[in-house]
């Protein structure tokens, strides 16, 4: 069996697809992957509103996702996506692309989660209906030492999204460097892996050339509570009773 443990010793490469974000721990977690000449990635696999035609929660517009994968030298396969569609909606979707993907041969899917075991095991669950795996190259490793590790290897990211929960606006739009890094809260985790803040990376050692962009406005958007009579949960539901209560700062990106 491919897991995260063995996934070096296996003899005969397996076809995966990339679960790809778009943001600094995705980047990081190809890069690695990539390194392992037993694990063959055959696409990248981005979710986008459909609406308006942005990274799911990142808020990046699909021209700079479509710009990535081309400088990766990797196909990009999007998955099209309602705004806040429910978990139903987002499950259908998800598993009719699945599917489509295991008739090509793609037996497993690779992910950038660090350290939330009960989102780990929400996707081993839902590719367990299917038929994959998941692979977590990065599981487990301090999150102090994988921003290290991804500023000195020479990646480049903004941010594009930041919690108001936990950070104010001025973090939105700056580079990813020590700096940025000492002046986080001691409450944030270094690679916002509680969802605190997104990224969007430009440059490193993946792509064949930077991604080319400036900044536009940052703009302030606050989503809406689900509501009570509606039995089906968003696909970005969370347990935390006050989530709604506080809004998100995006940082634009415009492509050059």
């Amino acid at each position: 069996m491919f897991t995260t443990e063995n996934y070096n010793k296996v003899s005969k490469p397996i076809k995966a697809l990339f679960n790809w974000s778009s943001g600094k721990d995705s980047a990081l977690t190809l890069y690695k992957i990539l390194q392992n000449p037993e694990c063959k990635i055959e696409c990248l696999l981005t979710s986008v509103n459909e609406k308006y035609q942005r990274i799911s929660m990142h808020g990046v517009r699909i021209e700079l996702l479509e710009a990535q994968a081309k400088s990766i030298g990797i196909p990009l396969k999007v998955l099209q996506v309602p705004e806040m569609p429910t978990m139903e909606v987002y499950e259908n979707v998800m598993a009719q692309t699945l599917n489509e993907l295991k008739k090509e041969g793609i037996t497993h899917s690779v992910f950038g989660d660090i350290f939330l075991e009960d989102l780990r095991k929400y996707r081993e669950d839902q590719l367990a209906k299917i038929g994959f795996q998941g692979v977590f190259p990065i599981w487990k490793i301090p999150t102090k030492e994988l921003i290290q590790e991804f500023i000195q290897l020479g990646f480049k990211t903004i941010v594009v999204c930041v919690n108001e929960r936990y950070l104010d606006k001025s973090f939105a739009g700056r580079i990813i460097d020590q700096d940025f890094i000492n002046d986080l809260p001691e409450n944030v985790d270094l690679c916002g892996e509680n969802g605190e803040f997104h990224t969007f990376t430009f440059d490193g050692p993946l792509f064949s050339k930077p991604i080319d962009f400036e900044i536009g406005e940052i703009v302030y958007r606050k989503y809406e509570r689900p509501k009570k009579d509606d039995s089906s949960n968003t696909a970005c539901d969370t347990n935390t009773t006050d989530a709604f209560d506080f809004g998100f700062w995006y940082c634009d990106l415009i492509p050059k």
